[in-house]
């Protein structure tokens, strides 16, 4: 017997949790926060709709926090096993589980302070002493090993690209193999390793946030140094909201590049997210899972200067004039980036210039979407700077990627369940899959569950 139901990341990228039930054990893959609309952040505060004491053990596929931000609440709800991830995701959920957990208790702080929540008194989601309690029971493994969670269960991570320690994960059970694909990188990516092809499962769940695109092919530097150009020379500031290991690394990379072809004018880079520059420096210790040299990424870490706390934070938010300030969170749902945001989009001369997928809900869908203004900390702020999107700088695999990636099967899986997509995104995928390989695809409902035969 295998069951498998979803727990998240079914009409939504957030919230991935996929519980996997044998005869003798009850396996989480993945542990992730809900982000972007009401009803889905909702969820995060009730309680998990399975009994959190009952999970025997936990797999990431990576360290992002739609995957891994909810094993401390899964801790505080009675969870007390192993959770299983590669080398570089225990590395970078040291740090991003920390910070989120700053994040939730600084906001909770701001919201008492200024009065605007509507919870009196607003609490953190977490604290950084239950991010601690969630880190301890971290297990990391290297790619490619066989490793036992109980009778006739085994699993194995896969290198899946898209970003430092990301894995599929390949369950075994009584001869069937589910695999679950993570977040899958690009196949040309400048700065990750291409995600290993599979050719074989009986049962694959597939990501599908870009199933419905396929990514610009152009040179995402061209249209950086566009942005940058233009909004130098107009006297104002490019704000670049980032995901802190990922993006981050990467628009700094090519910031670097810029720089010394003089393609865009010696201007002030800030970065200011630490937990941005801790991953920076975290690149050079996994050299095996990226594309670039030992040189290259020493020019990265130095391509900006670091702001390290809230004070310099404070003063660059009140500083004019042409420069490049990255700052966390990529979808402007929290950290300083909201700071800056506040600040610098009320005016014209500055852009604000998005890298990677915005969910719904997000302000960085709705200032895509061309909302004239945004809330922020209980009040409303006008959007007058320019708004950009770099949409050729996504980590994640495009459809067309996705069924390169699926020719390499040497038969077709009994089902591919087609999750973690918006629900236009996740039924185009299905629609690619099933006309083009005529194989049999699900995408789920949140909540359902399968019985693998």
């Amino acid at each position: 017997m295998m069951q498998l139901t979803f727990l998240g990341a079914t009409g939504t990228v957030t919230g991935s949790k996929y519980l996997v039930r044998t005869e003798t054990q009850r396996v989480l893959v993945d542990c992730g926060l809900f982000q972007g609309l009401k009803y889905l952040r909702l969820r995060n505060w009730a309680p998990l709709p399975v009994d959190a004491a009952s999970i025997d053990s936990v797999v990431l596929t990576h360290a992002h926090i739609d995957h891994s931000g909810y094993l401390p609440l899964l801790v505080k709800q009675g969870f007390t096993g192993k959770v299983h991830c590669s080398h570089a995701t225990r590395d970078l959920c040291g740090i991003l589980l920390r910070d989120a957990a700053h994040l939730q208790e600084a906001e909770a702080e701001y919201a008492n302070r200024h009065h605007f929540s509507k919870h009196e008194p607003a609490l953190p989601l977490y604290t950084r002493e239950d991010a601690e309690q969630a880190l301890s029971m971290l297990v990391s493994h290297a790619y490619d090993q066989d490793i036992e969670l109980g009778e006739d269960l085994t699993f194995r991570l896969i290198p899946a690209g898209h970003i430092l320690g990301a894995s599929m994960v390949r369950l075994s059970h009584a001869g069937k193999i589910l695999l679950f694909s993570g977040d899958l990188g690009r196949m040309r990516d400048q700065v990750m390793i291409a995600p290993r092809r599979v050719d074989q499962a009986d049962y694959l769940v597939l990501e599908s946030t870009y199933g419905d695109r396929r990514h610009d092919p152009a040179d995402p530097t061209i249209k950086l140094a566009e942005v940058i150009r233009r909004t130098a020379a107009r006297g104002g500031a490019v704000i670049i909201p980032v995901f802190s290991v990922g993006r981050a690394q990467a628009i700094l990379y090519y910031l670097h590049q810029l720089r010394i072809s003089q393609t865009i004018p010696y201007l002030p880079v800030y970065l200011d997210s630490p937990m941005a520059a801790e991953a920076t420096r975290i690149f050079q210790q996994h050299p095996g899972e990226h594309r670039l040299t030992r040189g290259q990424c020493e020019a990265m870490c130095k391509t900006a200067r670091v702001v390290t706390n809230v004070d310099e934070s404070k003063q660059l938010t009140a500083q004019s004039g042409p420069m490049v300030i990255l700052a966390g969170s990529g979808m402007a749902t929290g950290g300083r980036v909201v700071h800056h945001i506040k600040s610098f989009a009320p005016d014209h001369r500055n852009t604000i210039l998005f890298c990677g997928f915005q969910a719904a809900g997000t302000r960085g869908a709705a200032m895509l979407g061309g909302a004239e203004s945004v809330k922020i900390h209980g009040e409303y702020v006008s959007i007058k700077a320019d708004v950009e999107l770099l949409s050729n700088l996504s980590a994640h695999a495009d459809y067309t990627e996705i069924m390169d990636w699926l020719g390499s099967f040497v038969r077709p899986p009994n089902t591919v369940f087609i999750t973690h997509g918006e629900p236009v995104a996740a039924d185009a995928l299905r629609h690619h899959i099933e006309e083009q390989k005529h194989w049999r695809c699900l995408v789920p409902d949140y909540l359902q569950t399968i019985e693998l035969q």
